[in-house]
């Protein structure tokens, strides 16, 4: 199947649907509940973590010094919450949870407003024919493709209109360079045709015929 036969299959069979919604930035009601989770699940470590199981890890410098561990605990607890905080907003906008957990809300608030409204869901995509599948799939690839190959094509046709009009002028300048030849070779001939008699018997055939005689024995000398 070709490329233009296989566009216009999918064109005919499969209408380009109409493009979503942009994906607000805001967090949703899911992505407020994750970050809701989150700080809660964090806090409870914090609290594990108290004092009184600090200072029980080292009681030498609670008994000696306890305004200084002390101090150190909450350092020690306030390093590790603005880590933990900053590592999991770097995973969030590193894998862009907020936009995906926005963006499955929208797609759940449509499904509930279909629901509720009887619209019919379509056809299922296991329900549709291999054909249509797989042109769905192809088809942005088989566009690109198509536009890249017209181009090509149009660049093709332009380079061959360039040569035939290059062969033209040279074709002229051919047949210009015959006729001159030709012109050439008649007066040529013509002129043979009349000095013909006059070299036939006359002075310049015995110039000539002496001329030979010379050269003859001037190789002859040279043999010897």
């Amino acid at each position: 199947m070709s490329t233009t036969s296989a566009t216009a299959v999918l064109q005919s069979r499969t209408p380009s649907p109409a493009p979503p919604p942009p994906i607000p930035l805001t967090p949703g009601p899911r992505a407020t509940q994750l970050q809701i989770l989150y700080t809660n699940a964090l806090t409870h470590t914090l609290r594990t973590c108290s004092y009184a199981n600090f200072a029980a890890c080292f009681p030498t410098p609670a008994l000696r010094a306890p305004d200084v561990l002390a101090s150190v605990w909450r350092q020690v607890t306030a390093q590790v919450e603005e880590r933990a905080r900053r590592e999991f907003e770097g995973i969030l906008g590193e894998r862009e949870v907020v936009g995906g957990l926005n963006q499955l809300d929208r797609l759940v608030a449509e499904a509930r407003g279909r629901r509720e409204r009887g619209d019919s869901v379509g056809e299922a995509p296991h329900t549709l024919p291999p054909e249509r599948l797989y042109l769905a799939h192809l088809a942005p690839y088989l566009m690109e493709t198509e536009k890249e190959l017209e181009a090509r094509l149009r660049g093709v046709r332009a380079e061959n209109e360039e040569l035939i009009g290059e062969i033209g002028r040279q074709r002229v300048q051919v047949e210009r360079l015959v006729e001159g030849f030709e012109a050439v070779v008649r007066d040529l001939e013509s002129a043979n045709e009349v000095m013909g008699g006059v070299v036939e018997g006359g002075d310049l055939a015995r110039e000539v015929e002496e001329v030979e005689r010379e050269l003859k024995a001037a190789g002859r000398e040279a043999k010897l």
